[in-house]
């Protein structure tokens, strides 16, 4: 009995440290619209891209129009290709699509540069969508005050989509509890913006701002990497511009990522190849996936090595 208790004595500090083992998970959240929601082909991907990657997860929020009840709702799962348009949630089961977007590539070249740190994304974006909501037309808006309808859009997609997937406390179902560091935003969207009127075109930086601001503060960190890619035209209509106000639009994204702090902005997109009027092809979204993973890194990289310095100081 005295040989039991001793026993018991010497194992419990290694008891209680299993059971305060937690994991601790880069979370990098995915917006935008169509050429964030996707619009390659499942079918076309490289072999590299085609299997499911076991050690990545995701939650994609439900993306729908404004004002329906089900916008956001999600779970959990292995990243695999099918998260591009066509996919859909009821919170309890994921319907996979025949398309995908920057994610497969984004995880890969990811985990390159973080070998030896789980990682994991939140997505949400929805195609057609602008932030401002004077000229939203039926695909929607993420413009904060939203007041049409039932009073919900996508910005309200968004903070739901965000709000279960980080209450999660085990989010690959290993039994050990998951701490989820929000490490990043990246964003791609714009078009819808640039396509109504100069007013519009010209309100973008103001716009994008301070929806980027309220993004930040949903993860509760006001310094939070934030990459964007700047839209491109491929000229596929008559007059040569898909985006009547694109030049508008491509300005003010490039004014945010030069004044704002802890900003960079992908711009590879302008040579891209498109799949359609609107939507770059499978190569277009496997090398923009990539540009991300490295501009939202180097940025992290940025923010350690400042942080070291200070510390030193």
């Amino acid at each position: 009995m005295i040989m039991k208790s001793i026993l018991i004595f010497l194992l419990m500090p290694f008891m209680l440290l299993a059971q305060i083992k937690k994991d601790s998970i880069k979370v990098f959240y995915l917006g935008g619209q169509s050429n964030m929601e996707g619009f390659g082909y499942v079918k076309n991907l490289p072999d590299s891209l085609k299997k499911k990657n076991k050690d990545f997860f995701i939650y994609h929020g439900n993306s729908v129009v404004d004002n329906d009840v089900t916008g956001g709702l999600g779970k959990w799962d292995v990243l695999q290709p099918g998260h591009g348009t066509g996919f859909s949630s009821d919170g309890k089961t994921n319907q996979l699509s025949d398309r995908f977007g920057v994610e497969l590539s984004l995880a890969k070249k990811l985990q390159e540069l973080y070998p030896n740190q789980k990682l994991a994304f939140i997505k949400y974006a929805r195609n057609g969508s602008s932030i401002d909501s004077t000229g939203t037309t039926s695909f929607g808006a993420w413009e904060p005050d939203f007041k049409g309808g039932k009073g919900m859009n996508q910005y309200d997609y968004f903070l739901k989509t965000v709000h279960n997937a980080m209450a999660v406390k085990d989010i690959n179902g290993d039994g050990v509890e998951d701490v989820l560091i929000p490490s990043g935003i990246i964003w791609m969207q714009g078009e819808s913006d640039a396509d109504k009127t100069e007013a519009i075109a010209n309100q973008y930086y103001s716009n994008l701002k301070r929806l980027m601001d309220l993004m930040r503060a949903t993860f509760r960190n006001n310094d939070l990497p934030i990459v964007i890619g700047k839209i491109s035209d491929s000229g596929d209509i008559e007059g040569g511009k898909v985006w009547k106000f694109g030049e508008l639009v491509q300005y003010n994204q490039e004014k945010f990522a030069a004044t704002q702090p802890n900003v960079a902005i992908v711009r590879t997109t302008n040579s891209y190849k498109y799949s359609d009027r609107y939507h770059y092809d499978n190569n277009g979204f496997i090398d923009l996936g990539k540009q991300f993973a490295t501009k939202i890194f180097l940025l992290n990289t940025k923010n350690t090595k400042n942080s070291k310095k200070a510390s030193l100081n």
